[in-house]
């Protein structure tokens, strides 16, 4: 083997070197001089803003890589989750099975209420601030919780991120200082915080607190942030441009249009301008859809799809194209957080037992977005806060909670709720409830229903959360009606050779009682109660009209559990209720008292079978346990949609207030077919045994001697249900047909 000469290795190692330099030359041209680049740059305009998701679909199959982002309102929303790692697949699947009807309201399921604050849902239609005499409104629509928690949940990879230049993919998204009426650029802090101020629609969403600063939607004043990212340093600028034109007057057809045109009077004038800084400009032909047609996401997104096909041109132009960009998804997992602290601002008028009592859960053990969530929702649920945030950071390998809470300054609301059934009548309900009134954490609560039976109830209750919590009630009821009882075993009925009597009811209850919640999930209370009853009848011409008017002194216990979805009509859930009460003295109208105990208890579970189709079970029971006694506290069986009292009890087939005994079991099956939104039929069964020591003479296992059967239509309304039924029952020789609507109270 021969070697070169020294000259000609010389021309051999000058030729590798100057291959060399234009393999490098060649490399640093395509990465430093051709790579240029490039800014994408999202404009709000709510639902309309799912177009973006189309275009980053072509974006990324045209092999576009995004070195920074800019967005504002559902721009920042679609941007910031791409920036934090999501492709454009996931988002489509993030949108599309976000239920955006809750969203907007704000939605707290009924399972993270307390019971106080369930009664307040399903009894008031209406919920107004007052202060200095006058009626005030509501700030917004939604506090954004349900967003917010989300968001958080979504962006849990970058949760320690705050800096958002150190995101995978720079961002930046715009707000409104809404006092001083500028724009405040947003590119540091908690990202899901960041995203929810950008999108702080007004009227729609509160404002988000951000660094002493009241911050609303960025489309107020800067609608399309393409200068803020020619500032991070992007070169080429791709802009996807949703918001409207100027619309006519026959377009202005609701409130949400209407505003969205004046909040985009000024940005509209400003766009020619951006338009010119941008390089491939990108409008969907959106300007059928409203920004809250979310009902109509995939047709949006295909809109987004085919405005940046017709670009491809251009882009190809501007950009150095690769291979479809596949972009590591983000993990679909549940992601827990490693909860070593939790800081909470410091309040003036609720104490920290009380918050972490709402927020059930604990520092030192870990928790799920998901129970994160429901604990914020049970906050939000109290109404004692006007703006709740929270970001999670990093703390002793692992994380630490940073709760900020506002409080509520609106210490007085009105609330309103209408209601007519066959046996209360028709009543129109006024509450005034008060709050903070003599100690931290504390509420009142009066009612006072209006029309032909007048009632009231007053409630006053001092929440301790975890703790022991003490309260005060007091409520008075009243009816007038025929009925086939005369809480006497029917003894006044055989005496009068009638089968029914139209008797006066009064009910007049005070009680102190203390509660709390055992093991996060049951409601456990004792108290002693002081009752007055008062039963009189017309029926009788001579002779004393008047069966009962004693008072009575009792102690009491009870333990409930409720998980059910909806009051009215459940889809899913549990309820259980278990109640003791000894009756100790009774002034003796009667001269027939002796000391006894009602136990009484209740268990009932929903459970949809169908997408459209719910079963609900329940089954009741309660006995009488002492001496023979005054029988008015006996159960009392018949009628569907009033509020019960004492020991009255619904029974389809019976007319209200038929049938009564110390002791019974009943059971009762409903099946509910939500024929569309909010529209039920139904059709219930329900079985019962019904007489004196039923549980002793062990006939309660025998085959039921009463039973009813009852067709229903219900609609879910703002003033509560409003139903229909016609109820009958193989032992009676006529059926009964039912009017009920609004909540009951």
């Amino acid at each position: 083997m021969s070697f070169p000469s020294g000259q000609s290795r010389f021309r051999l190692l000058s030729l590798l070197v100057f291959v060399g330099v234009l393999v490098s030359q060649n490399s640093f041209s395509q990465d430093t001089i051709h790579r240029k680049k490039i800014g994408l740059v999202l404009s709000g305009g709510g639902a309309k803003g799912f177009a973006h998701i189309g275009v980053l679909k072509v974006l990324e199959n045209a092999g576009v890589k995004i070195d920074y982002i800019g967005g504002t309102s559902m721009g920042a929303v679609v941007g910031g989750l791409y920036a934090s790692g999501y492709n454009a697949t996931q988002i489509d699947s993030i949108f599309e099975y976000t239920n955006f009807n809750e969203l907007l309201q704000d939605y707290i399921p009924r399972t993270s209420k307390s019971f106080y604050e369930k009664r307040n849902d399903e009894m008031y239609a209406i919920s107004l601030p007052f202060s200095k005499l006058k009626i005030g409104i509501p700030i917004a629509l939604s506090k954004g919780m349900y967003n917010y928690n989300l968001l958080a949940k979504l962006t849990h990879n970058v949760r320690n991120v705050r800096d958002f230049n150190k995101l995978p993919i720079p961002f930046v998204c715009i707000a409104t200082d809404i006092e001083k009426g500028k724009q405040v650029i947003l590119n540091k802090g908690y990202l899901a915080q960041a995203m929810m101020a950008s999108s702080a629609f007004p009227s729609l969403f509160s404002p988000v607190e951000i660094d002493d600063k009241i911050l609303i939607d960025g489309g107020v004043t800067n609608n399309y942030p393409v200068e803020e990212l020619r500032k991070m340093g992007a070169e080429i600028i791709i802009g996807v441009d949703v918001q409207d034109d100027l619309k006519d007057r026959k377009a202005l057809n609701d409130a949400t249009r209407i505003l969205v045109q004046i909040t985009n009077l000024d940005m509209i004038n400003k766009m020619q301008g951006k338009v010119k800084l941008t390089d491939v400009y990108i409008k969907p032909d959106v300007s059928e859809y409203g920004v809250i047609s979310f009902n109509d996401g995939k047709e949006i997104i295909k809109k987004g799809e085919e405005a940046a096909l017709l670009k491809i041109g251009e882009i190809q132009k501007f950009c150095n194209l690769q291979t479809a960009v596949q972009r590591q998804a983000v993990k679909d997992e549940v992601y827990k957080i490693d909860l070593k602290k939790i800081d909470i601002t410091e309040l003036k008028n609720y104490t920290r037992a009380y918050v972490l009592g709402k927020l059930r859960i604990k520092a030192g053990k870990k928790t799920t977005y998901d129970e994160l969530k429901s604990g914020i929702n049970t906050l939000n649920a109290t109404q004692n806060f006007s703006r709740i945030s929270y970001s999670i950071d990093s703390y002793q390998d692992g994380d630490a909670l940073h709760l900020n809470l506002v409080e509520n300054d609106t210490k007085t609301f009105l609330k309103f709720g209408l209601h007519y059934d066959d046996l209360y009548k028709s009543a129109l309900l006024v509450n005034v409830t008060q709050k903070k009134i003599l100690f931290k954490n504390d509420v009142l609560s009066l009612d006072m229903a209006l029309g032909d039976n007048i009632r009231y109830n007053f409630d006053y209750y001092i929440d301790n959360g975890f703790y022991w919590s003490f309260g005060i009630k007091s409520w008075y009821s009243t009816f007038n009606r025929n009925v086939a009882t005369d809480f006497r075993n029917g003894e006044v009925l055989s005496q009068l050779g009638v089968d029914k009597l139209n008797i006066d009811f009064s009910d007049f209850t005070n009680q102190a009682y203390m509660q709390t919640v055992f093991i996060q999930k049951y409601l456990i209370g004792a108290g002693i109660e002081y009752k007055h009853l008062k039963i009189q009848t017309s029926t009788i011409e001579n002779g004393d009209s008047v069966f009962e008017d004693s008072n009575y002194f009792n102690l009491f216990g009870h333990l409930k559990y409720d998980s059910f979805d909806n009051k009215y009509f459940p889809k899913s859930g549990w309820l259980f209720y278990g109640d003791f009460k000894t009756y100790l003295y009774s002034s003796n109208y009667t001269n027939e008292f002796n000391q006894f105990s009602v136990a009484k208890g209740e268990i009932s579970f929903a459970q949809t079978i169908l997408k459209k189709f719910t079963i609900k079970v329940q089954s009741e029971a309660g006995f009488k346990i002492g001496n023979d006694s005054v029988d008015f506290f006996n159960f009392v069986l018949g009628g569907y949609g009033y509020n019960t009292i004492n020991n009255f009890k619904h029974f389809y087939g019976y007319d209200y207030l038929s049938v009564s005994a110390n002791s019974f079991i009943k059971s009762n099956f409903t099946l509910d077919y939500e024929i569309f939104k909010k529209n039920h039929l139904n059709f219930s069964a329900n079985y019962a045994n019904l007489e004196d020591g039923l549980f002793a003479s062990g006939n309660w296992f025998s085959k039921p001697k009463l039973s009813g059967y009852a067709f229903g239509y219900g609609i879910e309304s703002i003033v509560g249900p409003i139903e229909v039924k016609y109820s009958w029952s193989p032992e009676l020789p006529k059926g009964y047909v039912w009017v009920s609507a609004g909540f009951w109270f």
